[in-house]
């Protein structure tokens, strides 16, 4: 296969001064070096997976890490057959990451590295002083999470900081508890919230099960990973893999991650052939009968229309093109 392209996931929690200021600039930049994605900029740091031909993805990479903002920056790189995105989206927002926690010092008091390998060995030996948690939302675990972590019955991350009483009944404080997501960005603020409770002894799998996935060949992690791309999951585990999640509409197992053809649902869940067949790729016999019910074209990935997409448009005062 001819890898000539790469998916760069990457985050990094800092001061910017100016959000605003570096938005633009850093929009012109991905435009002029063909990158596209989804990028979040705020006054705590940068979010973004983004993806291009190789050469581009090596000049957006040397871009960030030559600013003194982002020493501590660290890039999961995939390479891939195609580009992963079909726009470009550098937006600014009150947090990197929806959490409705901006009060909370991610900084200066966060949970501690606990790198892949030495994750690996936890995983392996079953310590009984160690929880692992899983932070992210629920379609993203049941298609694929560690072996005996703990889930959470969460829509969206930023309902985190509700399922305290849930965690503290399921976790006790005086044990070592190490938090985890995709990438490592929710697992970081998520672990300064639990040092923000009262935590103690607070770990996070540095950068997610992605990096994991990478350094570690992923053993040990059961089913798929849910990514923020038009890949919709991606394979971690090289050594033991296995299939967790079940067709929403059959019951059989299946680890294939689809969006509901009804529009105004457009729910994340796993779909056989099957049951694709029965309801028209939507997730119910109430969703299929809608009027808004796009055409399933065997993918279940509804790729909005382009309508003469410009990434140019929000750059002020500049008259550059692509």
């Amino acid at each position: 296969m001819n890898l000539k392209y790469q998916i760069l996931l990457f985050y990094c929690y800092t001061k910017i001064n100016n959000p605003e200021k570096f938005r633009e600039e850093h929009h012109l930049f991905c435009i002029e070096n063909n990158i596209r994605g989804r990028i979040i900029v705020s006054s705590e740091g940068i979010n973004g997976t983004v993806s291009g031909k190789i050469e581009d993805c090596k000049k957006y990479m040397n871009n960030l890490k030559k600013n003194k903002l982002f020493k501590n920056l660290e890039f999961k790189i995939d390479n891939y057959n195609s580009n992963a995105f079909q726009k470009l989206h550098v937006r600014l927002k009150n947090e990197i990451v929806n959490s409705n926690l901006q009060e909370i010092d991610v900084l200066n008091k966060s949970g501690k590295y606990l790198e892949p390998s030495e994750f690996k060995k936890i995983l392996n030996n079953k310590p009984k002083d160690t929880y692992i948690l899983d932070v992210r939302s629920n379609y993203e675990h049941e298609i694929g999470k560690f072996k005996n972590a703990i889930t959470l019955d969460l829509e969206n991350f930023r309902f985190f900081s509700d399922k305290i009483d849930e965690i503290e009944k399921k976790i006790d404080k005086s044990k070592k508890i190490i938090t985890y997501c995709t990438g490592g960005i929710k697992c970081e603020k998520a672990s300064a919230f639990l040092i923000n409770k009262g935590y103690k002894n607070v770990y996070q799998l540095h950068g997610g099960i992605i990096k994991y996935g990478i350094e570690e060949d992923g053993e040990n992690f059961h089913g798929k990973c849910y990514v923020f791309d038009n890949r919709i999951v991606k394979d971690i585990n090289k050594i033991n893999p296995t299939v967790i999640s079940k067709c929403l509409v059959t019951g059989k197992k299946i680890d294939r991650m689809v969006n509901c053809a009804n529009v105004d649902c457009n729910k994340h869940f796993p779909l056989s052939e099957k049951g694709a067949e029965k309801f028209k790729g939507c997730c119910s016999k109430e969703c299929m009968l809608s009027p808004n019910i796009r055409k399933y074209d065997g993918t279940g990935f509804y790729q909005r229309k382009m309508n003469g997409y410009n990434p140019l448009i929000g750059i002020k005062n500049k008259s550059r093109t692509n």
